[in-house]
């Protein structure tokens, strides 16, 4: 009897730390989760983007730990594999598409039940970004390299059956000796959906299904201090993403397609854009 009590407790209590974990979230956009008090999380992601030339990949992998249960750090780690010449994007809210380096404080500042699990949450991001030693395909390659800032704001709501999160986020660059990256502001707005069928306890696997809006503003890049025209944008990405969550381990996907799309006339045309993302909660 004491050795079945002991089970269901590990089982409860890895169970809370998935629900809690950021891999209960959307794979593109913004949302409020964050890992549990002591709680770690290992991310492995796989995110690609489709132009008219060879297709960009990279692979990307993030470490998280939840200090309390409201503040979480994370730091993550990029393998281009692939480059090609699109608009600069970030692509997801918590990892960059790019050959940087990153570490994100997140700290859920409002949390309100309203009814039996349902809750309303905001949380605010805010990192540092550091160049990494891969360079990009095209213009933005040639640039010399200089640290930015990223900061973030989610808010919305989840509950047993239905999620809605909203989000804003920006990406701003130093500039070193006349050259800047395009600073990068991006709105996403995520809906998901958990059927009564699909709800399953372990040793079943529990899926979510998501439709998820991103939207990037892109500014114009300098170089040698000048302004460059044809590099600032304005698109929009809508998709759909699959959630998946068994035990302590998470695996999602999704897939976007451009809605509205007016890049700089300097970058090659994104046709779609795919993120796979693995996570294990310790």
């Amino acid at each position: 009897m004491v050795r079945q009590l002991t089970v269901v407790t590990l089982v409860m209590d890895l169970s809370t730390r998935c629900a809690l974990g950021a891999g209960h979230g959307p794979v593109f956009g913004l949302a409020t989760p964050t890992n549990s008090r002591g709680g770690w999380s290992v991310d492995l992601g796989l995110m690609g983007r489709a132009g008219p030339r060879r297709p960009g990949a990279m692979l990307r992998a993030m470490l998280s730990y939840g200090i309390t249960a409201d503040f979480q750090l994370s730091l993550s780690a990029p393998v281009v594999v692939s480059s090609t010449p699109l608009a600069p994007a970030r692509i997801t809210g918590m990892m960059p598409a790019s050959g940087d380096f990153e570490t994100i404080a997140a700290w859920r500042f409002h949390r309100r039940a309203t009814g039996v699990g349902r809750r309303f949450e905001t949380t605010a991001y805010g990192g540092l970004i550091v160049p990494g030693p891969q360079r990009p395909a095209g213009m933005l390659g040639g640039l010399r390299k200089a640290p930015g800032f990223y900061a973030a704001l989610a808010t919305g709501m989840a509950s047993r059956s239905h999620y809605l999160w909203g989000g804003l986020g920006s990406s701003r660059f130093v500039e070193a000796r006349g050259d800047r990256r395009p600073n990068v502001f991006l709105y996403s707005l995520v809906w998901g959906y958990r059927p009564q069928a699909w709800r399953k306890e372990y040793p079943q696997w529990d899926w979510r299904f998501f439709v998820e809006m991103m939207g990037e503003k892109t500014g114009r890049l300098r170089h040698a201090g000048a302004v460059v025209g044809g590099t600032d944008g304005h698109q929009i990405f809508l998709g759909p993403a699959l959630l998946g969550i068994y035990k302590n381990y998470a695996v999602e996907a999704g897939v976007q397609f451009p809605v509205f799309r007016h890049a700089g006339s300097l970058y090659s045309q994104e046709r779609f854009r795919v993120a796979v993302n693995l996570s294990y909660f310790f």
